[in-house]
């Protein structure tokens, strides 16, 4: 019998990208979002790329009845929690807004999954968790920095919630993935990366840059102590990410887990800086981009990549798309959009 898995925040940039690699990989998949971070655009993309329509609630998981009311009406065998704001700036400024959505969406899937009989759960994570570190590439022994802002403190407590959880009730299960950051569309161009208003993340500032939505790229500080000068971080196409979250899942309901609750980094272990991913953009779509230099942004760490081993080996998951393909597929998206 095919197992269904709910996906929080289904609708938006990762969870439509999983939604469609689940789908293919044999599993149901239940959406459910607030859409207070998307529109529809992912979700029509995702059912226009799998051929079919996809089950699409709108309900908020901070609202713990209708969370309930998910888990009595489907049969939930996995969930994948993405539902959660995810602006470092904005959770500088408001503190109290991001804990209370980001904390009480979670506890309030896990309270679901224990109240149903159990689950498993997997928590969309981050490598800001590591902070400011010493040592690098990152694996997940590396300790966790104090969180640089809210946002990622958030990342940081859920993990230790469900780690709490999973050992406190043997009926559920976890796994946290840790990505780096994931860029890219899908090869379709029928979905990709729709932030509203201004963007917090490099590429659609990149590609609405190109497109001449934006007038100028900002690049944020070009004096930190890299070969560049630019921040250097490990960037994870957004398919080969949504592939991560198949293998974790499947190996959740496999009962293949070696501990109740499983850590794994979802990168490449290659460390590209700011400057080389906006030349490597130009090369690859033959296009030049108007760009400044800007003073350092608060809360961005020197460089962060992973070591990827742990992933490549228990999982069974690698990285296999390049930077260059990744590139041209999120220009290929900013066009399809842009019609």
């Amino acid at each position: 019998m095919k197992k269904t898995v709910l996906v929080s925040g289904g609708a938006g940039f990762i969870g439509s990208h999983v939604t469609v690699e689940l789908t293919n990989a044999g599993y149901d998949v239940v959406i459910a979002d607030n859409f207070s971070n998307c529109d529809m655009t992912n979700y029509k993309g995702v059912c226009q790329i799998l051929g079919k329509e996809l089950p699409l609630i709108k309900m908020d998981f901070c609202d713990a009845a209708a969370t309930d009311k998910l888990f009595t009406d489907y049969k939930i065998d996995a969930v994948i929690h993405f539902a959660a704001f995810k602006a470092v700036g904005e959770s500088v400024a408001e503190p109290i807004k991001y804990y209370k959505n980001n904390l009480d969406s979670f506890l309030n899937v896990l309270e679901a999954a224990r109240t149903h009989g159990g689950c498993n759960v997997l928590f969309s994570s981050s490598a800001t968790v590591y902070g400011e570190t010493d040592v690098l590439p990152v694996t997940e022994q590396s300790p966790r920095q104090p969180a640089t802002s809210p946002y990622g403190n958030t990342k940081q407590m859920c993990e230790d919630i469900l780690r709490d959880t999973v050992k406190a009730f043997p009926q559920i299960k976890g796994i946290a993935l840790r990505y780096f950051n994931p860029i890219g569309a899908h090869p379709s161009a029928l979905i990709g990366e729709l932030p509203n208003g201004v963007p917090n993340n490099l590429v659609p500032f990149i590609t609405q840059t190109a497109i001449g939505k934006r007038e100028c790229l900002s690049i944020f500080g070009n004096d930190y102590p890299t070969p560049d000068g630019t921040c250097q971080r490990d960037y994870i196409d957004i398919v080969d990410l949504a592939k991560a979250h198949v293998c974790a899942v499947t190996r959740m309901i496999d009962g293949k887990m070696d501990e109740s609750y499983e850590i794994f980094n979802v990168g490449t272990g290659r460390p590209v800086s700011v400057l080389e991913l906006v030349n490597a953009f130009e090369k690859v779509n033959g296009l030049k981009l108007n760009y400044k230099f800007t003073p350092r942004r608060p809360g961005d760490v020197t460089a962060i990549w992973a070591d990827p081993t742990r992933a490549n080996e228990v999982l069974g998951w690698k990285a296999e798309r390049t930077v260059e393909e990744t590139l041209a597929a999120a220009w290929a998206w900013e066009k399809a959009i842009a019609k």
